[in-house]
């Protein structure tokens, strides 16, 4: 069992987390029980994910989606009261992390997915604000563009949307989990062959086409599944508490 505080303090000071301006608050968002013995991680902290969380014995549950949005409405009502509710009358803390799980070079998002596809780091950018979060590199080998795009649908078991030039040799990419098209212009000034995100855009057709680059979207549930589970199995190897992620689908 492991003090949630402690832990709190534990995983705020791995992540570095205070050091990230964020759109929510990182860190402890509901409190629980004091003791924690059992960690469940997630990507969003769904009423689905969180029915399943309880049913498997979470004291505490971790993922990368929680709550309290920059503008959004500070009431608890309707959906927002629903999914609180089940956290308080079970006692399950609410951990979240957003930017700090994207950016970490170990646990973040983009260094698990660069792990996923076989991609050899050799940089962090700047993106939206946020220092080391638009990640380039490059494949051991190059590969035909169709391949490519079977490689990635293959290790992320999900169709991804493919734009822009899709028969063009691929060696140098550049990737940022989630909803992270719009720094597709940002990725072409790096000369990549190829980048990667979660979603896509009217406008990111045009902008792969025009930039001579070929972009994909794989989803961005898909593409942050592999932090939070990184991150979860690295807490449970170091401190006296037992991990295990729950994945919701979702086809987005």
């Amino acid at each position: 069992m492991e003090n949630r505080d402690d832990l709190v303090d534990y995983i705020n000071r791995t992540l570095d987390a205070v050091s990230i301006a964020d759109y929510c608050p990182n860190g402890l968002q509901v409190e629980g029980k004091e003791q924690i013995g059992h960690l469940v991680t997630g990507v969003t902290a769904s009423e689905r994910f969180l029915h399943q969380a309880i049913e498997a014995g979470a004291d505490a549950v971790l993922v990368h989606h929680g709550y309290f949005w920059k503008g959004e409405s500070p009431v608890l009502t309707g959906m927002k009261l629903a999914r609180i509710r089940l956290l308080l009358n079970a006692g399950i803390s609410l951990l979240a992390y957003h930017l700090p799980l994207d950016v970490h070079e170990r646990f973040g998002n983009n260094a698990q997915l660069a792990r996923m596809l076989g991609l050899i780091v050799e940089g962090r950018a700047a993106a939206g604000g946020t220092d080391g979060l638009l990640f380039h590199g490059r494949l051991e080998n190059a590969v035909g563009g169709t391949a490519f795009i079977e490689h990635v649908t293959q290790q992320l078991g999900r169709n991804v949307t493919a734009v822009g030039e899709i028969d063009k040799p691929i060696k140098r990419v550049a990737w940022c989990s989630g909803g992270a098209q719009r720094f597709l212009l940002q990725a072409a000034e790096l000369g990549v062959d190829a980048f990667i995100s979660g979603e896509i855009s009217e406008q990111t057709t045009h902008e792969a086409r025009e930039n001579g680059l070929l972009y994909l979207s794989a989803g961005h549930h898909a593409t942050e599944r592999y932090g939070v589970q990184a991150l979860g199995e690295y807490l449970s190897g170091q401190l006296q508490l037992t991990h295990q992620f729950i994945d919701v689908d979702n086809p987005a």
